[in-house]
């Protein structure tokens, strides 16, 4: 066997899965050159192009499909059982991916992070912070954080939280100037924060409830985000009104910052949730992670107000 082809190998699954040379040669920590050379040399030894290029886009040849359809598992499983073997000394290792939504930081990742980097030092957890309902096996992620309805069912799941209200809120300041909707149709007579699905691109819909029945109310307003945080610091400007996860503004309205609106339009979701393959569990690194995100999960739901 070619020793240079195999060492180059990682380098051609990392572009088939990113798409293209630039952001593998982010992933990999290598010059976009230098994954240049390393494809041009496993095609000069295979005597085949793997992928055709053009100024925009970079896709895998059919000789290149068959290339990474053998190669990827393999590499996966030299990978995983690497680090079972570090493990038996009793420390996981190695890059741990997350693709989580920047909530998730603030709502159940912060406490997981600092027992991590307490506990299991030689591993780095790498947060990809993305608003998208990702393909995160496809995309290379050891786990992602989610609500738990915009999860596929073929994924394991553990509780990071207990489930929490939506809820409509303004600053004190706001409501000075413009007074408080009374009803869900007064609030197209108000400022709205919107927010952008970035996979879609739509404009997301208000979920609420009318009297017992969900429903989704379509707001206007001057300033649109793609991120819930963006919005809570807007409310907190005085901009105009909110709709957010009630543990993220929790804090807020005790102190007065801001003022809850429309309580009883509000609904509840299920919470967040880690996932992952059920395979991919057993990488010590990703188990070292479950194993917090489990003990933090039971601390947090038998807390009051959490």
């Amino acid at each position: 066997m070619d020793r240079d082809l195999l060492s180059h190998l990682p380098v051609i699954v990392a572009v088939a899965r990113r798409g293209g040379f630039a952001s593998a040669a982010a992933e990999l920590g290598m010059s976009p050159s230098a994954v240049s050379h390393a494809v041009r040399l496993v095609e000069e030894r295979i005597g085949q192009p793997l992928f055709a290029r053009t100024t925009r886009s970079v896709a895998l040849t059919e000789a290149g499909e068959a290339l990474v359809a053998a190669a990827e598992p393999a590499l996966n499983d030299i990978t995983d059982r690497i680090e079972r073997i570090r493990s038996v000394k009793g420390r996981a290792s190695g890059l741990l991916k997350i693709n989580v939504p920047r909530l998730a930081l603030p709502l159940a990742l912060m406490p997981i992070l600092s027992a991590m980097a307490e506990r299991y030092p030689e591993v780095t957890v790498e947060v990809f912070t993305d608003e998208r309902m990702s393909d995160i096996v496809g995309e290379g992620f050891d786990a992602g954080i989610r609500l738990g309805e915009m999860i596929a069912e073929d994924m394991v799941t553990v509780r990071l939280t207990g489930p929490f209200r939506t809820v409509i809120v303004a600053s004190p300041a706001y409501v000075g100037r413009h007074g408080k909707p009374r009803t869900l149709a007064d609030l197209s007579n108000h400022n709205c924060i919107g927010y952008r699905l970035l996979r879609s691109r739509a404009l997301y819909r208000w979920d609420l409830s009318d009297q017992g029945k969900d429903i989704g109310v379509e707001t206007r307003g001057s300033v649109v985000v793609t991120d819930p945080l963006s919005a809570r610091d807007m409310a907190l400007a005085g901009i105009g009104l909110a709709y957010l996860f009630e543990p993220l503004v929790r804090a807020d309205i005790q102190a007065g910052r801001l003022v809850e609106i429309l309580r009883e339009a509000a609904i509840d979701e299920p919470g967040l949730f880690l996932y992952f393959p059920r395979r991919a569990s057993m990488a010590p690194k990703l188990r070292a992670f479950i194993d917090i995100a489990q003990e933090i999960g039971r601390a947090s739901l038998r807390t009051p107000g959490r």
